[in-house]
């Protein structure tokens, strides 16, 4: 009987990892496998690169008796730091099990095993599957029969079936003491906290690999529980800022309306901002348009994507660009300000087509000072539909994938140079036009009029200002 309580009460320490990168957002989705760990039997240690003045040597003496290193990787820049990372744990201690999860594994869950140092790869959502793989970890016991895993077995690779995604009602609240809350708000420069409300998305977006991950299921929190949650975590940081993190945070109004009712009930006293689709923006009446704005909200992110109705198609984005415009109307009319992000360099998109997105940037810049809208190159992300025409030039190893910036990276081998050159040159003088980039004083403010004429004239020729800004300031890998 003394030796079952000893075994009970050991702490077995998971070590996880969040890799180099740009942005300091929360790492959510380590913050959300690590709570749902039963604290009594678990000591999740969270070490974020971003923050660390030193990740390898935190995680080398983070791992001292470990039970597991997790990381998670996400498709480009980050994934090389992961496997740096991983491949000294496995220098480090040889017999620590490894497991691999987030959005590249998800999409490549066998591939991923083909690097050593990684043991164990998890798909999709991870709250679940990631507990039961501590759970027979820490009993001495294999990974055989878990829902959502990839592993090794001799020299073979066996997949276990898929695992179904769960309301997050099933789980733990996030515990943001895993984190150093503090540091986040310190690098943003605000007091802003990151929180994810839902998962997965409905849609179907050719260009996108979240119908691949999630299959267009869609889980989130009830609003009551965001409620409590939301309140604690604003008392105890008192945070001026929510960044929804959700992929689709409009999906349902009434739900939408219900988190409002939730904030202004409570007293809760910040700004918010979240993602929202075009076809959403239509259909959510005014009377919950003024109640979002009343609770708080400040910005929308819209994925427009292009402006032309045929590859509006193409790419089954399933809304139109009128939907895009009237909800434009709607933010500016609500006093709302938006990210309108925009993808061009599709294959076989047309430069026709090209233009008509050009020419719809134009349009709702002009609408709103509190207008943005950037503008990416497609990249064939992996598992999205339209990533197959272009397969033959996508990354074949881990080693390239992480090479590959699927955010600010150049345009594909099948986009003309001469239209290249056009594209850049419009994302630049558009980037400064809308203020977002330039301020305030001088030569800022000399910038953003000289880069207004251009966008307004269609003046493209001789681009001095932009060889000068990128020669004294060039921009860094985004991914």
């Amino acid at each position: 009987m003394f030796d079952f309580w000893w075994v009970m009460a050991i702490r077995h320490k998971v070590v996880l990892y969040n890799p180099a990168a740009v942005f300091h957002t929360m790492p959510l989705g380590l913050l959300a496998i690590g709570s749902n760990l039963d604290p009594a039997r678990f000591d999740v240690r969270i070490i974020d690169a971003r923050i660390e003045a030193d990740p390898l040597d935190a995680v080398l003496q983070a791992i001292d008796g470990a039970l597991c290193f997790g990381v998670t990787m996400l498709t480009g820049r980050p994934l090389g730091d992961a496997l740096a990372m991983l491949r000294a744990v496995k220098q480090a201690r040889p017999d620590l099990t490894t497991v691999a999860g987030g959005w590249h594994p998800s999409l490549f869950p066998v591939e991923t095993l083909d690097e050593p140092s990684i043991d164990i790869t998890v798909a999709g959502q991870g709250e679940r599957t990631f507990a039961e793989i501590m759970d027979r970890l820490a009993e001495g016991g294999d990974v055989e029969g878990i829902a959502g895993v990839a592993y090794r077995d001799g020299d073979r690779v066996v997949r276990a079936k898929a695992r179904h995604l769960e309301s997050l009602d099933a789980f733990a609240p996030p515990n943001f003491d895993l984190i150093r809350v503090e540091r986040y708000f310190e690098l943003k420069g605000r007091r802003q906290l990151d929180y994810i409300g839902s998962i997965g998305c409905n849609f179907r977006c050719a260009f996108c690999a979240d119908p691949f991950v999630y299959g267009r299921d869609w889980k989130a929190t009830s609003a009551s529980r965001m409620g409590v949650e939301i309140e604690a975590l604003w008392r105890r940081y008192r945070f001026t800022d929510l960044n929804f993190q959700d992929e689709t945070y409009f999906t349902h109004r009434h739900r939408v309306a219900d988190i409002c009712e939730e904030f202004l009930r409570r007293g809760l006293d910040f700004t918010w901002a979240g993602t929202m689709r075009a076809d959403q923006g239509v259909r959510l009446p005014d009377e919950i348009w003024r109640l979002c704005v009343q609770s708080g909200l400040r910005r929308v992110l819209v994925g427009v994507e292009t402006g032309s109705h045929e590859m509006m198609k193409r790419i089954k984005k399933d809304t139109t660009i009128d939907a895009i415009l009237e909800t434009a109307a709607k933010c500016r009319q609500h006093d709302v300000a938006v990210i309108f992000s925009f993808i061009v360099g599709f294959p076989e998109e047309t430069e026709a087509q090209v233009e008509a997105t050009l020419g719809l940037i134009k349009t709702l810049r002009a609408m709103s000072p509190k207008f943005e809208t950037p503008l990416f190159y497609y990249k064939p992300y992996p598992g999205s539909a339209l990533a197959a025409a272009v397969a033959d030039q996508t990354p074949r190893t881990l080693d390239d994938w992480a090479r590959f910036d699927y955010v600010a990276g150049p345009a594909g081998t099948w986009v003309p140079p001469h239209l290249y050159r056009r594209i850049e040159r419009f994302k630049f003088y558009n980037k400064y036009a809308a203020g977002t980039a330039a301020t305030g004083q001088g030569a800022g403010r000399l910038l953003r009029r000289v880069a207004r004429w251009r966008i307004d004239h269609d003046v493209y020729a001789a681009p001095v200002e932009k060889f000068l800004v990128q020669h004294l300031r060039p921009e860094p890998s985004l991914s």
